[in-house]
């Protein structure tokens, strides 16, 4: 991990704002850029990133040494993900401390070589997965993925105090599912509110790198394996995630030497 530059996670309040679907698509942005990049699947409980970059489901990392783990590459990232190491059919059925475990086993055991950046998805929520990320990792900044309805902006508001808690900086907020323009007559709805994305960026000094629409293109490429930066390069959607992967160069670079990147030991004594 002492060869990986900026460590950043994608992460969310709450389950299914896209938050797998952006941290893929920014992995890729950020490679398109020019940057070497590794992706890791931290949702432990639910792997998602396998399907999304195309892996065949039997497809096993190597072994080296008998302890550590070639990351298996995909469209030009080195990734890692619990998926790869169980079958698509069996559940996760572990206590905190086993799932808090095998994301510190993924992270430091495995064999990501020089990056400038690996993005991490989380899993939703601010759990033990965070918190053995926080004792594991120097995390450089986290991107928060929201939609733009009031449930999802309060959880979103949970996890940019978590990460603030922890001295970790907010690179900005992606809102997803912010229209859907109808593909028959372009009539365009706000079907899960409107300027959610605006309000929370506002409300906590953090850009808005990017707002993206509800739009099919982007769930069944995402579901071929063929993300929409690689599937298709030109468009204004692969454009939003570009130019957020821009965003978030930019501010990674002017953090300079004086940014806290380490979480804080946390001690329990009797006093």
């Amino acid at each position: 991990m002492n060869d990986i530059k900026h460590i950043i996670a994608v992460a969310s309040g709450k389950g299914g704002v896209g938050k797998s679907t952006t941290a893929v698509n920014l992995a890729l942005a950020l490679r398109a850029r020019g940057g070497k990049v590794g992706l890791l699947d931290a949702d432990v409980y639910g792997p998602s990133q396998q399907m999304m970059l195309g892996v065949p489901i039997d497809l096993r990392p190597e072994q080296q040494g008998g302890e550590f783990l070639l990351p298996i590459e995909a469209h030009g990232l080195k990734t890692m993900s619990m998926g790869y190491l169980v079958n698509d059919r069996t559940p996760m059925v572990w206590r905190g401390p086993m799932a808090g475990g095998a994301l510190a086993q993924m992270l430091e055991q495995t064999l990501w070589g020089e990056l400038d950046y690996l993005v991490i998805d989380m899993p939703p929520g601010t759990g033990d997965i965070q918190l053995t990320l926080s004792q594991k990792a120097q995390v450089s900044g986290a991107v928060i993925v929201t939609t733009p309805q009031d449930i999802a902006l309060q959880d979103a508001q949970k996890g940019i105090e978590m990460f603030r808690k922890v001295n970790v900086p907010i690179l900005g907020v992606i809102e997803n599912m912010a229209v859907h323009i109808c593909s028959e007559c372009g009539h365009r709805e706000h079907i899960f509110g409107e300027h959610g994305g605006q309000r929370i960026s506002r409300d906590y000094g953090v850009p808005l790198l990017a707002s993206l629409p509800l739009a099919l293109s982007i769930r069944e490429q995402t579901d071929a394996g063929k993300p929409t930066v690689i599937s298709e390069p030109e468009s204004e959607e692969a454009a939003l995630y570009l130019g957020a992967a821009a965003e978030v160069e930019a501010a990674l670079a002017a953090q300079g030497d004086s940014v806290v990147k380490q979480f804080p030991n946390i001690q329990i004594s009797d006093d």
